[in-house]
């Protein structure tokens, strides 16, 4: 069944990257940070439906504490959804995870939101004395734990990941008896299933090629809620791109920082050096949502039609790309992408009901 546009949610994830100041010189952790909080007000302002922050433990980002800054957020916002993106919860405590998103829950009256992940780094395992060997139980026997903490009454459970829990009753509880919880997928269908078997809403990280190529995992979700007999709530899809006032503008604007960005990571992994026929060619046909309001808008239309999805967030920011610029990109999403993309799927809408 096909989504109503006027209830898909627009979101904007960021890493917390450092940005280049008005002087070109990178940003201190502590500036960076208050300039994804100044982003954040804007979103709210211009209609973003939802900010995501990440949590990184490298020198390139500045947000380890998602659910930190999302509450500073709270304090200075009205409507928008507050989410990390991802939580590490492999190598995190679920109670401590679900007790400090409680908490933003009440700051924010009711606005808070975890995305589950393994995340797609791996410094937080030998940082809080997690072995890599382990890398697939933690995430098994947390996500377990953290299912049976959202029902918000006295858990008892047992695994080998932590200490076992006897009738423990955790606090705060939220006002709402619910805590909005997503799990996000880079693309396992073991994972795929696992959302499914929990019934979580699914959200799919694809930051590379064309979306279409996530359309089986979009039909599995599917098709495992109904044999596990969850809900099959609307997928989400999150991936990279950009807005500026013309395609050439966020081209130049992201290219050099892009490349810094995606070469230092791939020096990591063992990837070839990024060039800009393949950073041109994913703008084109892959999944880097780059250029002109209308450009964007367009893509974006193209993508959640092609995987019928409920919700897309755009990874805006991308290495040291200038604070004025990101702040440019924030607003343009929020007034004119995201009317165009509900303008082009409501006459995409209305055609095929005339055809039909």
């Amino acid at each position: 069944m096909t989504i109503d546009p006027a209830e898909i949610e627009f979101g904007l994830d960021t890493f917390g990257d450092i940005p280049e100041g008005s002087d070109g010189t990178p940003l201190s952790y502590g500036d960076a940070i208050r300039q994804g909080v100044a982003e954040a007000v804007l979103a709210d302002q211009v209609g973003v439906d939802v900010i995501a922050l990440g949590e990184h433990h490298r020198s390139d980002y500045a947000i380890s504490s998602p659910e930190t800054v999302l509450a500073g957020i709270a304090t200075q916002t009205e409507r928008i959804k507050l989410a990390s993106g991802v939580t590490v919860l492999s190598s995190d405590d679920p109670v401590r995870v679900f007790q400090r998103f409680s908490t933003l829950d009440a700051l924010s009256n009711g606005r808070a939101q975890v995305i589950l992940g393994r995340g797609s780094f791996t410094e937080s395992f030998p940082l809080f004395g997690y072995d890599l060997a382990d890398y697939d139980v933690l995430f098994e026997e947390k996500i377990e734990l953290f299912a049976e903490l959202l029902k918000q009454q006295p858990v008892t459970w047992e695994g080998t990941t932590r200490a076992a829990l006897a009738a423990a009753d955790v606090f705060p509880k939220t006002d709402s008896g619910t805590l909005e919880t997503w799990v996000g997928v880079g693309g396992s269908p073991q994972s795929v299933v696992r959302t499914a078997h929990y019934g979580f809403p699914l959200m799919l990280a694809i930051i590379g090629g064309p979306a279409a190529r996530f359309a089986p995992y979009t039909e599995l979700y599917r098709r495992a809620t109904e044999q596990f007999g969850t809900t099959a709530h609307p997928i989400g899809m999150h991936s990279p791109g950009f807005v500026a006032d013309t395609d050439e503008a966020a081209a130049e604007i992201v290219w050099p920082h892009y490349k810094v960005n995606r070469d230092r990571i791939g020096a990591e992994r063992g990837w070839a050096p990024v060039t800009r026929e393949s950073f041109d060619h994913e703008i084109a046909e892959g999944s880097l949502y780059l250029g002109s309001p209308d450009t964007v808008a367009t893509r974006i239309a193209d993508a959640i039609t092609t995987l019928n999805v409920g919700r897309f967030d755009m990874i805006y920011t991308s290495g040291a790309v200038p604070a004025a610029d990101r702040l440019r990109a924030v607003e343009l999403y929020g007034t004119a992408v995201i009317p165009r993309v509900r303008e082009i799927l409501s006459q995409r809408r209305a055609a095929v009901e005339v055809g039909a």
